[in-house]
């Protein structure tokens, strides 16, 4: 047999005995079912239908295989039940990735409240700022920071990161206060380094409604953004970093923001996770968490920074 589809035809003719009304209830032609049920009794070599201008009923050996075909599609019908009732619950392994800092302040907080929502779930976390090949490593969903460059897994946006530049009063009080982005060129820059390539980070600033990159100088950076916190404020320059990771020590002294006239939206927050015809119900409800986190996040980077 080489699908399904014929057993299908055959049985829902053989309920109504009626060619027209069980093409109807399949979304057929009456020649279509017509010639599938032809194809069938040519392959198994036997008449399973006695035809008549005004009625079709089975034969003996199509009442036998008649029976047959609907256990057959009774546990095909379970077989699909059970595989969407296993899909609907988050169970099993979730293996997740996050850069470090995002992780550590905002998100691993609440991981607990999430595993305690869904007992069946074992969620394994992986926080580090390098760049993960999901498919090949078998990493269920990675929240990532940028563009995305990977065109084979699906992207959700979560939101959008809000950055700045702060140094130490320390730092300003001996080196100054730069007043224009063109004035960096003075100053010793802290830039984040994009793992694994080589490059820093842009530092983006906003004039008249026109966004601008500005080169930066500097003899230290670094990929991992509380790192470059804890530099900038031990007085070792300028840096740019998300206001939520830089909000206590702004707020408590440790850190000044500088050039906030310039402020510029910051790069995305997404989750990324593997392509598929059907997304597992672990996935999706890892989605959901994040998505109630970035109300938070947002909230953070709000407050004490407007």
């Amino acid at each position: 047999m080489r699908n399904l589809n014929a057993l299908l035809v055959f049985t829902k003719v053989a309920e109504t005995c009626n060619f027209t009304i069980a093409a109807q209830r399949l979304g057929l032609t009456a020649s279509a079912v017509s010639k599938s049920i032809a194809r069938l009794e040519e392959e198994l070599g036997v008449k399973l239908l006695n035809r008549s201008t005004r009625l079709v009923s089975l034969t003996d050996e199509g009442a036998t295989f008649f029976e047959r075909c609907r256990s057959i599609l009774a546990e095909v019908d379970d077989a699909e039940s059970a595989i969407m009732r296993s899909n609907a619950t988050p169970k099993g392994v979730l293996n997740v990735q996050m850069p470090v800092a995002l992780g550590r302040r905002l998100i691993a907080p609440k991981l607990l409240s999430f595993t305690r929502q869904y007992p069946e779930l074992v969620l394994n976390v992986e926080m580090s700022d390098r760049l993960v090949d999901l498919q090949y490593e078998g990493i269920d969903a990675v929240v990532h920071v940028g563009p995305v460059a990977d065109t084979r897994v699906n992207v959700k946006k979560l939101c959008n990161l809000r950055f700045a530049a702060f140094a130490s009063p320390q730092y300003l009080k001996k080196h100054g206060t730069p007043t224009t982005p063109g004035d960096l060129d003075k100053h010793q820059c802290m830039a984040y380094l994009i793992p694994r390539s080589g490059q820093h980070r842009p530092w983006l600033f906003s004039k008249n409604g026109q966004i601008f990159e500005q080169s930066v100088v500097g003899a230290l950076n670094i990929n991992n953004a509380e790192s470059l916190l804890e530099a900038a404020i031990a007085g070792g320059g300028i840096t740019m970093i998300s206001h939520f990771i830089a909000a206590e020590a702004w707020k408590s002294g440790q850190l000044t923001r500088i050039l906030g006239d310039y402020v510029v939206e910051g790069p995305e927050v997404s989750v990324l996770y593997q392509a598929r015809h059907n997304t597992p119900a672990k996935i999706k409800a890892f989605i959901d968490f994040l998505t109630g986190v970035v109300q938070d996040i947002e909230s953070q980077q709000s407050q004490h920074l407007s």
